[in-house]
Formats: structure tokens, C-alpha cells, sequence
């Protein structure tokens, strides 16, 4: 009985050792412990000084605000004047790059598919031509008909 009891206790610490983390988990463990710890109450300080700024500072911004909101006002409108027109003028610059490339023949990148479109105009508008030219045709006979029905 007291081997099966010795063995039992081995079998359970074998076990357990088995289980058990490795210094470097327990390490690793500890680091993320300790960094997590740390960020977290440098988390709650910003959000008490930033609790306290508001308290402060409210009251001047009442007091200023019919001078802040149409200083701000002028401000996103003169930012967004300037990113508006920035914008564009990458815009213009790029259109034309794609235009240049496609004229020299370096064929940029929807080439085809302008290249596709050009030609489907190109059919439509022969067609209309074509439909154009017999209706011309058809209303000269019917012109020269009722011309020749009228002298009859």
C-alpha cells in the first residue's frame, strides 16, 4: 500500500511539474503584468488631468466663445479651402501624367478600356450618321413624292 501510495504522490508532482509554467512564460507573464499595470494608471492620470483641464478651462471658453467660434469657423474653412484645392491639384496632376503617358503610347494603367469606349463611340456615332443620311433620304422621296403629287 505504500508503494501505491508513493507512486500516487510521484505520479501527481510528475504531473504537476509537467503543468507548471517554464521561467520564461512566468517571465513574459510578469513583463506583460507589469507593463499592462503601468498603462493603465497612466491611462487614468490623462483622464483625470483631462477631467481637470475641462473644469478649468471651460469657463474662458464661455466667456470667449463669440470670438472662438467664428475664429474656428474661419479655420476649418481656410483648412479645408487649402486641402480642397491641394487635392485638386494632385488630381489635375495625375490626370494629366495618364494623359501624357497615353499619347506617347506607354499605355497606362485603363488604357484599354478608354481604348474600348473610343471605338464603341466610334460605331455608335457611324450608325447615327448612317440612320441620319437614309432619313435624309427617306424625307427627300417622300419631299419629291408630295412635290409630284401637288404638279399632278
Amino acid at each position: 500500500m505504500e508503494d501505491h501510495h508513493q507512486y500516487h504522490q510521484q505520479s501527481v508532482t510528475q504531473r504537476l511539474s509537467e503543468m507548471a509554467p517554464d521561467k520564461r512564460q512566468t517571465v513574459k507573464f510578469l513583463t506583460a503584468t507589469t507593463i499592462g499595470v503601468a498603462l493603465l494608471v497612466l491611462s487614468g492620470l490623462t483622464l483625470t488631468g483631462t477631467v481637470i483641464s475641462l473644469v478649468v478651462v471651460t469657463p474662458l471658453l464661455v466667456l470667449f466663445s463669440p470670438v472662438l467660434v467664428p475664429a474656428g469657423i474661419v479655420l476649418f474653412l481656410t483648412t479645408a479651402g487649402f486641402l480642397f484645392s491641394g487635392g485638386m491639384g494632385v488630381a489635375a496632376l495625375s490626370a494629366l501624367t495618364w494623359i501624357y503617358n497615353y499619347v506617347s503610347g506607354k499605355h497606362p494603367v485603363g488604357s484599354d478600356k478608354v481604348d474600348h469606349a473610343r471605338m464603341r463611340l466610334a460605331n455608335k456615332a457611324r450608325d447615327v450618321k448612317d440612320r441620319a443620311k437614309d432619313y435624309g433620304h427617306y424625307v427627300q422621296n417622300k419631299a419629291h413624292e408630295v412635290a409630284q403629287q401637288a404638279t399632278s
